[in-house]
């Protein structure tokens, strides 16, 4: 899943990209309100994490921006300012949550997971089983056969897109932008070497492999297959 972080003091956002990419997100950072606006209206996020207090635009003003302009991206605010007022006003101008700093990483991590699993539509559970696979989105393992498969963060982020849109045929650029940032080369094949890391740890000796290329298009996950 690829997030937008949106926090203009260094340190702070270094600290949290880097935590959030080791719980196997995609991570862009902007350090400013217009900066934000110009990556929300360019890239497909999954969810957005806001600061209040932003230099050139403020958190309020970005959050107006973006849902003015028909986005509904999941977006997440944080701020210092616990009063009441300041919640409702950031509920108001559109965000879907509200952490209040000082605030506790699993938290975040947990009321991210949340809004990502509303932006479905129905709401996705934290467990998702597709065919022979089972994948837990809170604790980041998977199940194979009745057999856990260790992954990296990478691999890992991969395949739970992967099993989000089950089913789907899914291009090589969407798979990018979902599960890369914005330091990803699209002259590379990358993606293609990730494929081919998980059908190793996926599949069996002989069999089909569960993820399928689709010729020109892409890879499609299979929503009927089992393989026992």
């Amino acid at each position: 899943m690829r997030v937008l972080l949106v926090e203009d003091e260094p340190t702070a956002a270094q600290v949290l990209a880097k935590g959030l990419r080791e719980q196997a997100y995609a991570v862009d950072v902007a350090s400013d309100g217009e900066t934000a606006i110009f990556l929300v209206g360019t890239t497909d996020y999954d969810a957005v994490i806001l600061d209040v207090m932003l230099p050139v635009k403020d958190g309020m003003a970005v959050c107006r921006t973006i849902r003015a302009s028909g986005s509904s991206v999941p977006i997440l605010m944080v701020t210092a300012r616990d009063a009441v007022e300041a919640r409702i006003e950031g509920l108001d101008c559109g965000a879907d949550d509200y952490l209040v700093k000082p605030f506790d990483f699993g938290e975040l991590l947990a009321r991210l997971r949340a809004l990502i699993r509303r932006g479905g539509h129905p709401m996705l559970p934290e467990r998702l089983s597709v065919g022979s696979l089972v994948l837990d989105t809170r604790s980041r393992r998977l199940w194979v056969r009745n057999r856990e498969v260790l992954l990296t963060a990478k691999e890992y982020a991969l395949l739970e897109y992967l099993v989000r849109r089950a089913g789907d045929v899914v291009g090589r650029a969407d798979i990018a932008e979902h599960v890369w940032d914005e330091h990803y080369d699209p002259l590379s094949n990358v993606v293609d070497v990730y494929v081919q890391r998980l059908r190793r740890k996926l599949d069996r000796p002989g069999s089909e492999s569960l993820i399928r290329t689709r010729r020109g298009e892409g890879y499609q996950l299979e929503l009927t297959r089992d393989s026992r």
